[in-house]
């Protein structure tokens, strides 16, 4: 299929026992006709109900995105999985992040993703095959693979679920991200919040930004790219880092640029404090909300997630060298390590500090260094 398609994902999960016996159910159907176009169907040997819900979103996702839809209508009878997709609702159990990651990576690849919660009656189908899935896992071991129907004329499986493992990664066909934040501006060493205002790097700064160069160059002297937020303290940063990997091409990424900090922009923590209290309690209690006349983190961690899909898919198998701000940096890496909305306040990211990650065509991500400041010293 191909044009501008507008799916609706209809999925559901369920354990009989809760944890117990486990399965996922999905639907992709035409938005405008409403023609079931795929159908996903998989046991999940011991699981939860809302490991399984949420499995059940990963199988519609990923169907979708295979008949190249542009939007997405999900539609759940799980209040949780909507909310905590929609960001309104924190991930506290642990073992719910990586899954919610995994979801919110195929959430990036479309241009339009809504969450509705709807009643059971009206998630039958979904539910259904969820219950078919339960029904055929009688006698399956856990950790089994479990096949994923794709139920056309033939009514032949697709594919076959592939099994977690504690194994180390491959290092083979991952592409690997050395992500830097910018070196410092006056801003920097005055705590003021620095969003779109194009401040150029102090002196401090140049110096840091050739130090991280060399740190970069120890890391790899096989950089494929270095792709750069717009911003003049990104630019340079970036144009200092490439003179000590080879002379790689700077590129500008629009989509990495720092928050929009709105009416904060220049102001410090305690002014914002004093002048928008209010504000300040919503926007630390919520990613969903924005600094007045700013943008949301929310807003930014989309953007970031559509920029990272398009450089996995550009350089599969190479390095590239990612220079960004402090909000872009942190989401991905919060992403990354399936954390949190709280680790966004809890990480503290140097000037010039170096983070490494690797991540595989197939979603799979390993974090391998996190605000490196070694060569700084």
């Amino acid at each position: 299929m191909s044009g501008d398609l507008r799916v609706v994902v209809e999925a559901d999960g369920g354990s009989r026992g809760n944890p117990g016996p486990a399965g996922y159910g999905a639907v992709v159907l035409d938005a405008a006709s409403g023609e079931v176009l795929l159908e996903r169907y998989a046991a999940l040997g011991t699981a939860t109900n809302n490991v399984a819900e949420y499995s059940g979103l990963i199988a519609g996702l990923r169907a979708a995105a295979e008949l190249n839809a542009t939007q997405v209508d999900v539609r759940m009878d799980s209040k949780l999985v909507v909310e905590q997709m929609s960001g309104r609702w924190q991930i506290k159990n642990p073992g719910l992040r990586p899954l919610a990651a995994e979801a919110a990576g195929l959430v990036a690849k479309f241009q339009a993703v809504t969450f509705d919660w709807i009643p059971r009656e009206r998630n039958r189908a979904a539910d259904a095959l969820a219950n078919r899935a339960m029904d055929e896992a009688t006698g399956v071991l856990v950790g089994e693979p479990a096949e994923i129907g794709r139920r056309g004329e033939t009514g032949e499986p697709a594919e076959i679920a592939k099994p977690r493992s504690w194994a180390p990664p491959s290092l083979e066909n991952a592409t690997r991200l050395i992500l830097v934040r910018h070196g410092a501006t006056a801003m920097t060493a005055q705590g003021r919040y620095s969003g779109r205002g194009d401040v150029p790097l102090t002196d401090e700064g140049e110096a840091q930004a050739m130090a991280a160069g060399g740190r970069v160059a120890g890391l790899s002297r096989d950089v494929a790219a270095v792709l750069a937020s717009p911003l003049v303290r990104c630019m340079r940063t970036a144009e200092l880092i490439a003179a000590e990997v080879g002379g790689v091409p700077v590129t500008v990424m629009d989509d990495l640029i720092e928050c929009d900090f709105g009416l904060w922009e220049a102001k410090t923590f305690a002014e914002v404090q004093e002048s928008w209290p209010r504000e300040m309690a919503a926007w630390l209690e919520s990613t969903s909300v924005a600094p007045p006349e700013g943008e949301s983190f929310q807003a930014v961690a989309k953007r970031v997630r559509g920029a990272l899909a398009k450089i996995v898919q550009a350089y599969p198998g190479q390095v590239v060298v990612v220079v960004s701000h402090v909000s872009p940096i942190k989401l991905i890496l919060r992403d990354a390590l399936a954390a949190g909305d709280a680790f966004l306040h809890r990480l503290f990211l140097d000037a010039a500090g170096v983070s490494t990650m690797d991540i595989w065509p197939d979603g799979n991500i390993a974090v391998r260094s996190v605000n490196e400041t070694a060569h700084l010293r």
